[in-house]
Order: C-alpha cells, then sequence, then structure tokens
C-alpha cells in the first residue's frame, strides 16, 4: 500500500477520538531561548506518553479475527511495546512484548500492568526481534513492527495533519527519526499540504543511519552507543521509510549526547515539560544551530515523555552544573577545631548554600596539619561562584573550582 496523504487522512478517520488529539502550543519560553518562535506538537501528553499510540490503533484495529484471536507480538523496550499493549488490551488481542535484556523494571512492569506478556530475549533490540519472528512462527502471532509497515506510517502521519490544522503558518517542521515511522508519516502530510515548507530530521549523532542512507548515500550499519534517547536509537532505517525520506525530507541533522542532555533540561527548566531524550532531539538541532532557524516558525515534534526518573534526575543535576548553579570547590584550611566553620560562614554570607561536604585528611597528599576540603554550593550563577571564590580567598583559604565531572560524580 502506497503511503499518501489520502490514506493517512483515512487513518485520522479511523482513529477518530481513540487517541488524544494532542495540543499544537507556542512556546514563548523556548522561543527567547532559541531566538526563533517555536510551536510544540505535544505527543508527550499521549494515553502513553508517546505517538505510538496511533500507528498502534490503526494497524491492530485492521486485524481479522484469526489474528486477533491468535494475538500479537512486537519486539521493543519502551514507546511501541506500551503502544502495542495498551490497544492490545482495549481491543482484547493477546499480546507478547520481547524486550532485551537491561530494560529497566519499570518499563517491564508498565508493559506487563496493560495486560500483556514480558518475554526478555537478547543483548538488544536486534536479537529481541528475531525472537518475536520466531514467536511468529512458532505460536502464529502477527508481527507489529514499530515503524517499517504502512498502516502503522499512517497512523504516525495523522501527528502533522492536527499540527497544520492548529498552525498553518509553519515555515519549518522538525522531527526526530529512529526507523522513520513518524518522520516518513509527516512528511508526507505536510509536503502535500504545504510543499514549501522545510522539513528537517533529527538522529542521535551515535546512531545516523538514516542520514548516512537518505543523505549521504553510504550503505554504513556502523553505529551504536549509549544515548539518552534510546527512541531513536535505531541501526538500520525502514525499506519502507527510507524511500519516503529521501524523496521529502530536506535535511537530517546529528546532535550529540551533550545537546540531547541540554534540550531533555530546557525543557524542564523553560516549559515545565518532561520529554525523554527522543523527544527532546528537535529542540536540540534548533539551539545547536539557531541561525538556521532564525526568523522562521518553527515546529517541533515533540514524540514522547518517557524518560526513567533516575535519568532525568541525573540530567537535571547535570544542568544545574552546566550553568553554574552547581558548583564543587576545593578549599585548603588548616586542621584546627572551628575552620571548618568559618569556611561555612564565609560562604553562607556570601549567599551560597552548602549541599555537600567532603574532608579529606588522610589520602591526598597534603601536609599533615593541612586539610582539604571539598564543598558542594548551589549558586545564582557563574558570577555568584567567583564571588564565592573570591571572598574565601581574600579569608586566606586557597581555592580550586572543580571540573564538571567532578562536581558530578562526588569523586
Amino acid at each position: 500500500m502506497a503511503i499518501t496523504r489520502q490514506t493517512i487522512e483515512a487513518a485520522a478517520e479511523l482513529i477518530g477520538d481513540a487517541v488524544l488529539r494532542t495540543p499544537t502550543v507556542p512556546s514563548e519560553a523556548l522561543s527567547a531561548l532559541a531566538g526563533t518562535r517555536i510551536v510544540l506538537k505535544l505527543e508527550s501528553l499521549q494515553h502513553t506518553g508517546s505517538f505510538k499510540v496511533r500507528g498502534a490503533f490503526v494497524k491492530m484495529s485492521g486485524l481479522d479475527d484469526a489474528a486477533r484471536k491468535a494475538g500479537v507480538v512486537a519486539a521493543s523496550a519502551g514507546n511501541h511495546a506500551q503502544g502495542v499493549a495498551f490497544w492490545a488490551r482495549r481491543l482484547g488481542v493477546p499480546a507478547t512484548i520481547v524486550m532485551p535484556e537491561g530494560t529497566p523494571f519499570t518499563k517491564i512492569s508498565r508493559t506487563e500492568a496493560l495486560g500483556s506478556r514480558v518475554v526478555i530475549a537478547g543483548p538488544g533490540l536486534s536479537e529481541s526481534r528475531e525472537h518475536a519472528l520466531g514467536l511468529v512462527d512458532s505460536e502464529g502471532l502477527e508481527f507489529i513492527h514499530p515503524y517499517d509497515d504502512p498502516d502503522i506510517i499512517a497512523g504516525q502521519g495523522t501527528v502533522a495533519l492536527e499540527m497544520l490544522a492548529d498552525a498553518s503558518d509553519l515555515d519549518c517542521i522538525v522531527v526526530p527519526i529512529g526507523g522513520g515511522g513518524l518522520m516518513a508519516g509527516v512528511a508526507t502530510v505536510a509536503r502535500a499540504l504545504k510543499p514549501g515548507i522545510e522539513i528537517i530530521g533529527v538522529e542521535a549523532g551515535l546512531y545516523p543511519s538514516m542520514r548516512r542512507r537518505a543523505i549521504d548515500g553510504s550503505a554504513s550499519l556502523d553505529c551504536g552507543g549509549q544515548t539518552v534517547a534510546e527512541g531513536i536509537a535505531v541501526k538500520q532505517p525502514g525499506g519502507l521509510t527510507l524511500p519516503i525520506v529521501e524523496s521529502l525530507v530536506d535535511d537530517i541533522v546529528l546532535i550529540d549526547e551533550s545537546a540531547l542532555e541540554a534540550a531533555v533540561h530546557a525543557f524542564i527548566e523553560h516549559q515545565r515539560l518532561v520529554v525523554e531524550g527522543a523527544g527532546a532531539a528537535p529542540l536540540a538541532a534548533v539551539l545547536d544551530d539557531p541561525e538556521r532557524f532564525a526568523g522562521k516558525t518553527v515546529g517541533l515534534v515533540v514524540s514522547g515523555g518517557n524518560i526513567d526518573s533516575r535519568l532525568l534526575s541525573s540530567i537535571l543535576m547535570r544542568g544545574l552544573v552546566r550553568q553554574g548553579r552547581l558548583v564543587r570547590l576545593r578549599v585548603e584550611i588548616t586542621d584546627s577545631p572551628g575552620i571548618l566553620a568559618k569556611v561555612s560562614g564565609i560562604i553562607g554570607a556570601v549567599g551560597g548554600n552548602i549541599v555537600e561536604v567532603y574532608h579529606q585528611r588522610l589520602f591526598f597528599d597534603v601536609p599533615v596539619k593541612l586539610a582539604e576540603v571539598d564543598v558542594v554550593i548551589e549558586t545564582r550563577d557563574s558570577g555568584h561562584v567567583a564571588e564565592v571564590i573570591d571572598r574565601l580567598t581574600s579569608a586566606g583559604y586557597p581555592v580550586r573550582l572543580l571540573g564538571a565531572t567532578s562536581s558530578a560524580d562526588g569523586g
């Protein structure tokens, strides 16, 4: 089946109010940060926190009676798993989700809570997919592909129908790319409704698979690594999605981990919105190259909001370190009673808030009558940090500002 505007409009009619018509909202705070007008399509507010419920519904609602009775299987460690599990329960279809080893317990428990059987198999998604395909043969299950399926692509494309209906003045749409299902659907609609619109994809720098094939013309599959944007950590683009992206998408940009992390932090800090790494990738692309987007109205598809709580906590703390609002100072003092209290008093008098103190006597190369104190301090900004250091130095306490890594890891 060819993917066209008409097939996506038919998918939208099929979906009706089965999924949320998520808001498309302008963001004054992020617009000020980026230096251009930013409009957000908040798929992070969907039932399962991701756009994946759209394609899953279109695909599963079209199953025949035999397939519904036999059940479905999917391979996923995240949003696709929950999209399939969500609709399997609603439609009364037995579902098996194959997840790779090391999948966070929270994702396993969420999927099981939706009524699906979870099978752990393989060190990565490619191995999990092979296991899932094995269940197709051994148990007669229907495989639900995360992106390389016409029904899935059509369902994901309804994002753009809603977005352009709500914000017809967009000059540019920026979309995260993993296997390309979301981008293929969005690009098909956007190019049909507004031929002159600029369509830009975003990939994690560690997983440039679509960029290599669609833009660079390379067949290399050499990619991988730990990324905060695991939702778009795909090593090979889809056979259906690749030609659509090649013909309709203007460019695909690669974003490194620090920029992805900073974008997740920016959503929390400026928009008060919890966004996963993949969902933050479009904002990361704009903030990484503001001149490219200056003077435009830019639509960002915020594809999901499912981020591990511990990871989010770490990102927030590391963001404070990057901004100079959480620093670690190493202060040299005499090993005498009351000196630590004096240092604390100086820091407090300048308005610094002491978060942690590490008092080093035995394991550092310092004279026996001296000690080093590492003080983690919450400050207003880098200027405030300089003021704290100056006050301590003036009082006779040599100070070193330790690097961000040291500040973050306690060592």
